[in-house]
């Protein structure tokens, strides 16, 4: 039985938040001795002060910090920089039509977690899934950055019995692991969680690709101005057009079957407190080719209130959903389940729902809830990323995954350490369509 209370590191920048100034006079060295808190504003510069981060942190697999230094000063590693004073140009008025998730994608977009070093072994877990069958984009805080996790990812490779995917390529002299299917973009953000703020791209009405800006600004507290200003910026570098969409609205609450139905939970009227339905479905039209808006209930006590983290669409009529047995939130759980239940999706059809596990909740450091979600996974290309826990209800989850998907290869992803910032395999991709 696991503990109802854990003590686990929290993938948020705690000292970046608008605390009282004697507050965090004292948060900043305190939480320094368990957490790199200083590697955003004074980076690594150099192979030996990257050498000594990555010793510090636990990242060398074994390699002592002199070797590290040696590799990093013998390997060079292409960074493409984003300008940030770049503006996209505008998309023309034409309806966006969103592409469904096991359509064709070009890439994967992750934010590298260099503040966090829990959090390296997920994400070169998730390079390792996508990498066989689309490109990974690796957003950056500096350059010197793409080195230590070009190391971090070839050190993971070192030898045959360590690579979980017989796809992923053996360790040759080239430079990366994965060649020209990892890109480095020097793009700074505030924080990892790239579903939220990452570009929202779709198809215009001459079938080419068309970026949607939302407003990102769901955390008063932190800063976010990087965040809100990246899906903008990644267009610009990648010369897509953009659309404006005045709305509050993060990645992580929204779900399309790319054939007319658009799926977000009840918080996008707590991220828009003065629109009512019919206001936000006109706000919706005016952006979004589509004809159907469904809206499932948020978890209580769980703070992005997204649907993402509630629902998994499988295919254009087959829903999972989480099993409502957590006593905080059955009835939100139930109801959710009931709604596509009763409701069929654009074209009529009636939806097919599964219920996956839902894993008791625990408290980190006795305060926060956390919430461990399998609906919290990724689709990419003829694979399904799936968030995984260490727990038994792991192999139940991925038994209804190869139920509801079985053309599918089904991927677990060791999220323990992510699930403690309140997401998993979802919140931590954001896909771009071919």
């Amino acid at each position: 039985m696991p503990a109802l209370v854990q003590f686990n590191p929290v993938p948020y920048p705690l000292w970046r938040r608008d605390f009282p100034a004697p507050v965090k006079a004292v948060l900043r060295p305190a939480l320094r001795r368990f957490m790199p808190v200083d590697a955003d504003e004074q980076p690594p510069d150099t192979p030996e002060a990257m050498a000594a981060y990555l010793a510090r942190w636990g990242l060398l697999h074994g390699r002592d910090e002199g070797a590290a230094c040696d590799w990093l000063r013998q390997h060079s590693t292409p960074v493409e920089t984003v300008r940030l004073d770049a503006a996209p140009r505008p998309a023309p008025d034409d309806l966006v039509r969103l592409p469904a998730q096991w359509e064709r994608l070009e890439a994967v977009i992750l934010a590298w977690p260099v503040l966090y070093p829990a959090l390296w072994a997920q994400h070169a877990q998730m390079v390792e899934a996508i990498a066989p069958v689309a490109d990974v984009v690796i957003t950056i805080l500096t350059p010197m950055w793409a080195q230590a996790v070009n190391l971090f990812l070839n050190q993971r490779q070192d030898s045959l019995a360590n690579r979980p995917y017989p796809e992923a390529p053996p360790v040759s002299k080239s430079q990366s692991v994965y060649g020209e299917r990892l890109r480095f973009l020097h793009l700074p953000t505030d924080d990892i969680w790239v579903r939220d703020y990452g570009p929202i791209v779709g198809y215009g009405a001459d079938s080419g690709r068309v970026c949607v800006k939302t407003v990102y600004d769901p955390l008063p507290r932190y800063p976010q101005q990087r965040d809100d200003a990246m899906a903008e910026r990644w267009a610009a570098h990648e010369t897509i057009p953009v659309r404006h969409l005045d709305l509050h609205l993060e990645g992580g609450n929204l779900w399309t079957d790319g054939a007319g139905t658009l799926i977000l939970s009840e918080q996008v009227f707590y991220s828009n407190p003065s629109l009512s339905r019919a206001a936000l479905e006109a706000r919706l039209h005016a952006v979004f080719d589509f004809q159907k808006l469904i809206i499932t209930p948020r978890l209580k006590r769980e703070e992005t209130g997204h649907v993402d983290l509630l629902v998994k669409l499988a295919s254009a009529d087959t829903v999972l959903v989480s099993t409502p047995t957590v006593w905080l939130n059955s009835d939100r759980l139930r109801t959710a389940a009931d709604v596509f239940r009763r409701e069929t999706n654009a074209a009529g059809q009636l939806y097919r729902v599964l219920e996956l596990p839902s894993p008791p909740l625990y408290l980190n450091w006795g305060v926060y809830p956390i919430w461990r979600s399998y609906t919290n996974a990724l689709t990419v290309n003829g694979r399904v990323l799936v968030p995984v826990f260490g727990i038994p209800d792991d192999e139940r989850a991925l038994a209804v995954y190869r139920q509801a998907m079985p053309d599918y290869d089904i991927i677990p992803i060791d999220s323990r350490a992510s699930v403690n910032g309140g997401g998993a395999v979802h919140c931590l991709t954001h896909e771009i369509p071919a």
